[in-house]
């Protein structure tokens, strides 16, 4: 294939490949198509449109993965047909390369400016990245951080979970055709309950309680239960559910932050909330999980885990959908609680069925995606496309673990000396 040269005048999709041959190591990865209606690239590889320069200068002005992401989520950038498979051929392909990333780095950037003439000044951030102030995991950022998140829309998000709307992963314990989301995640509840040992008449405290689905799970058996969450839409859900089951008596969820939780409690659950406090305020978390347990009681988290240098999840789930979020390995989380005076005893690896869980999620955002658009508008459902479908694939990939951590603050405990669940 003929090298085009600095200065000559190409079209954009020439000028594309030759600003990318020497940093990639070869030719491009995707079939690229470019807004003056040029092509580059192999016809058979995936295909990717460039419909405005406005992408070449976001990625040029942030290269790597977050300039790519704003030029997605604002529509100057598409990928044609299955997400999923064009972004795993492009990081198998980084990967063979021995490539660092599916991002630019500025070394592309470099290579961009001596052969591209459309790069300009990047256009405002979209809309939907998160605008969050203040201390880092003060009380004040970390409501500003869950709100973005979390208080989206109740009906958005019951358009993506199930009837229970669990927001963390399920526990897959069929492969039958009929079994679906809501069993897995009926299953995954009543397995932390069983954990827990809870029986009718004992109490719980459920630390980030989301729309309430263990905090109505465990009022349906009895078990008097207060949960805490600082998202004010969530708090509005579980109260109007808890209304319409008659569960009043048995369920309170208070909007306040974890740090201002109170009471001792026969059992203690985080569900996929330890990665929002931070790693400086673990310590701080571990302290209220085991001050919440009365002496004995058993402590259970369920909690994401990663390695690498994005504990956030990479540039753009932190500026798009979870801002200050901070994962780590398993084992660091596992000697953290136990420094926090928690005695760990069980720690049940979960992440292939986190797979199965974010797959039925995209399954029902793309059967509802007209609503979705209708009720969050275009860029939005672009971002959350984006974020399922980038998720799913760290998780299958192995980047990403979710695992349930079991403890119990020292003291007569009953946990037998074989499991029982």
């Amino acid at each position: 294939m003929r090298r085009v040269e600095a200065g000559e005048t190409t079209t954009v999709a020439d000028r594309l490949e030759a600003g990318l041959r020497h940093v990639l190591r070869g030719d491009l990865p995707v079939r690229l198509e470019a807004w003056d209606g040029s092509t580059a690239g192999p016809s058979d590889a995936p295909r990717v449109v460039i419909h405005s320069p406005n992408a070449l200068s976001r990625i040029f002005w942030r290269p790597g993965e977050l300039g790519a992401a704003q030029a997605y989520v604002a529509g100057e950038l598409d990928v044609e047909g299955d997400l999923d498979t064009a972004l795993s051929h492009v990081r198998s392909v980084a990967d063979s390369r021995g490539l660092s990333g599916l991002g630019l780095t500025p070394a592309v950037a470099g290579g961009l400016m001596k052969v591209l003439r459309d790069v300009r000044l990047p256009p405002r951030a979209p809309a939907s990245q998160a605008r969050v102030r203040g201390r880092l995991h003060s009380k004040v950022r970390d409501r500003l951080a869950i709100s973005h998140h979390y208080d989206l829309s109740n009906d958005f998000y019951e358009l993506i979970l199930d009837e229970s709307m669990a927001y963390s992963s399920a526990y897959w314990c069929s492969d039958e055709a009929d079994y679906t989301l809501a069993d897995a995640q009926r299953d995954k509840l009543s397995l932390i309950l069983d954990k827990l040992g809870l029986k009718p008449g004992m109490t719980l405290l459920d630390v980030g309680c989301g729309w309430g689905s263990l905090t109505l799970h465990a009022a349906r058996r009895g078990i008097r239960v207060v949960g805490v969450t600082i998202a004010a839409e969530q708090k509005r859900f579980i109260d109007a559910r808890i209304d319409d089951l008659g569960l009043g008596d048995l369920a309170e969820v208070r909007l306040c932050d974890y740090r201002e939780a109170t009471g001792a409690y026969d059992a203690v659950a985080s569900v996929e909330m330890g990665e929002h406090v931070g790693q400086r305020n673990y310590p701080t978390y571990v302290e209220v999980l085991r001050r919440s347990v009365k002496p004995g009681g058993r402590v259970l988290i369920q909690q994401m885990s990663r390695r690498g240098r994005h504990p956030g999840g990479g540039p753009f789930i932190e500026s798009f959908i979870a801002p200050d979020m901070h994962m780590r390995p398993v084992g660091d989380t596992v000697a953290l609680l136990e420094s926090g005076g928690l005695e760990v005893r069980d720690v049940h690896a979960m992440r292939e069925h986190y797979v199965l869980t974010v797959q039925a999620w995209i399954d029902a955002f793309e059967a509802n995606i007209d609503r979705v658009t209708a009720l969050v508008g275009e860029e939005v459902a672009r971002v959350w496309r984006l974020y399922l479908v980038g998720g799913g694939m760290a998780f299958r990939d192995g980047r990403m673990g979710v695992d349930q951590i079991l403890a119990v603050r020292p003291g007569p405990h009953t946990i037998p000396p074989v499991r029982t669940w």
